[in-house]
């Protein structure tokens, strides 16, 4: 794995006490945004307001243990990587609709059912990489990233919001300049913690400003300690809500993949593809925190793309950074008064820092996106989807209009377009050919077609540009030693096959066997005669390709090119 050098601190880094807490703090506080969630679900279901601080300090204990289950790799669980779990709008629709049919203990029951499901998904999702590829995860976190930035404008911009006022104005102006500015111009210490001195510059504006009003007697009121376990819990199951809650795991685990694929691609310079032992992992400990959720007493759990976008926009992606987010959930579970301050968040601090992370999650989607090759039938798989996220945020009519059934999947922009997304890549591998033929009579033009059919191909196959660039070469170099040093007659045949992991080509024609030497041969064997300079092309083949080597099968020669993939 090797560090870009965009990373401050890479993920086997310790940054020194301050850096490692004081980043901890502002993935807190950043985190906590998200309490919204369980917040609004507890008061559809008519929960008193005493149980409802006790049931959000239990769900603080739950983000911190589904923090540590993620970057501490537990045996088969955890990818290992600095990925804090949030509360997620993921699971707000279904969990909803729970709570108005049977209140929270049907929430809490079937919440824990979908973190049971989300980890049997888990191991099977290398098996199922060709349903979800990679530009599938990258339109998931495109999609992730458009809703946070979305969400956070509708807090001043939906309809029947409140305006924000000229006072609140000043405040999200000052929080976002504070922010962006540190990113782009700060140095050091001051590009790391950009995110939370911005976050403390809009609490003391808003407090000068006059924004928290009567809010601040919560925090008043609020116990210095107390027992984040709330009491006399209960769980019930529904047969009916299978259906809303086993879509919202799904997209779960795919949110969870794309996280994990983002936190690979921003701890490796190198990186091209997700990495499949860490995902399933990662994915296993995101459906383990959804279940401890629901035997705790919270709503489901996610891995948090804002948190991991933070820490590509700082440059710290460092393990003991999880490690200080996991304590510091533990320690704010046990004193009630430092919740309810980060429960007040004022909504022009809250929609700066949306908007802020959401921008580089926008920016990563797209990078995993276009690191793969993009034909006809993808363009219109990610353009399609894309419109179908985008028009849920824009038209909430679609899915007020929706069946009940259908409400978890048409009511969130992220499941919406996820579902459209692997339909429609189901529907389009139909006449999509792992294996094609190319047949060349004549050396004239043979390197344009051959540029043609294999950049024609790995479109449709949605294979890596670089894979690609190096087959054609190592192809076109081929038909030319061929023809020069080796074919006798007749036409060579080119045969590609491609499957996610491997790209094999076999270049088959009438004529002498070339070797590929693993020594360059003499400079007198290749003033020899044709033997050297077959050897000596031989040679040079053998550089480009993974894995290379050719045979006689019966009056023709196949060469065999692999390129992993």
């Amino acid at each position: 794995m090797k560090k870009p050098a965009t990373l401050i601190y890479g993920l086997e880094e310790m940054p020194p006490p301050f850096i490692t807490i004081s980043n901890g703090i502002q993935h807190v506080g950043l985190i906590a945004i998200n309490l919204v969630f369980p917040l609004l679900v507890f008061r559809a279901a008519g929960t008193p307001l005493d149980l409802i601080g006790g049931l959000l300090s239990s769900g603080l204990v739950v983000l911190g243990i589904g923090t540590f289950l993620q970057a501490y790799r537990l045996g088969p669980i955890g990818s290992g990587y600095m990925c804090p779990s949030t509360f997620t709008a993921t699971y707000l629709a279904p969990s909803l609709l729970a709570a108005k049919i049977g209140g929270l203990p049907l929430v809490f029951g079937m919440t824990l059912f979908s973190g049971v499901l989300e980890a049997a998904i888990a191991p099977l999702l290398n098996r199922l990489r060709a349903i979800f590829p990679p530009e599938i995860s990258g339109l998931v976190i495109l999609l992730i990233g458009m809703s946070i930035g979305t969400s956070g404008l509708r807090l001043v911009l939906a309809p029947g919001a409140e305006p924000l006022s000229g006072a609140e104005w000043l405040v999200a102006g000052a929080t976002l300049v504070t922010m962006v500015g540190l990113n782009v111009w700060g140095v050091g210490t001051l590009r790391m913690l950009c995110a939370l001195i911005g976050l403390v510059i809009g609490y003391i504006a808003a407090g000068f400003a006059g924004l928290f009003g009567t809010t601040f007697v919560a925090v008043h009121d609020a116990d210095w300690i107390g027992f984040p376990i709330p009491a006399h819990l209960a769980w019930a199951f529904d047969a009916t809500m299978i259906a809303p809650f086993a879509i919202a795991s799904v997209a779960a685990a795919l949110k969870a993949a794309g996280t994990i694929a983002l936190c690979q691609r921003m701890n490796d310079a190198d990186w091209v593809r997700p990495e499949m032992g860490s995902t399933t992992r990662g994915v296993l400990a995101d459906g383990a925190a959804t279940a401890v959720a629901g035997l705790m007493g919270a709503v489901g759990t996610n891995t948090s793309t804002p948190g991991v976008g933070l820490a590509a926009a700082i440059g710290v992606g460092s393990r003991p950074v999880a490690y200080a987010v996991a304590v510091l959930f533990v320690l704010l579970a046990f004193f009630p008064k430092l919740t309810a301050l980060l429960a007040i968040m004022p909504r022009a601090v809250m929609v700066s820092a949306l908007l802020f992370t959401a921008t580089f999650i926008i920016i990563n989607g797209i990078q995993v996106i276009s690191s793969r090759l993009l034909d006809a039938r993808r363009s219109m798989i990610i353009g399609f989807s894309m419109v179908a996220g985008i028009s849920v945020d824009i038209f909430p009519s679609l899915s007020a209009a929706a069946p009940k059934m259908f409400m978890p999947v048409v009511g969130s922009p992220l499941v919406f377009g996820t579902v459209i997304a692997l339909g429609l890549n189901l529907l389009f591998r139909i006449g999509v050919r792992r294996t094609v033929n190319l047949t060349l009579d004549q050396p004239e033009g043979a390197h344009q077609r051959i540029d043609d059919f294999f950049v024609r191909q790995g479109a449709a196959w949605g294979a890596r540009p670089d894979v690609i660039k190096r087959a054609i070469f190592g192809v076109t170099q081929l038909v030319d030693a061929v023809d020069e040093n080796c074919r006798k007659e007749g036409p060579m045949t080119v045969t590609a096959s491609f499957d996610e992991f491997n790209l094999d080509i076999r270049l088959a024609y009438q004529g002498a066997l070339l070797e590929f030497p693993e020594q360059r041969p003499s400079a007198d064997d290749i003033r020899a005669g044709l033997e050297g300079m077959r050897r000596l092309a031989g040679f040079m083949l053998r550089r480009n390709a993974d894995r290379i080597a050719s045979e006689r099968a019966g009056d023709r020669v196949v060469v065999h090119f692999h390129f992993d993939h």
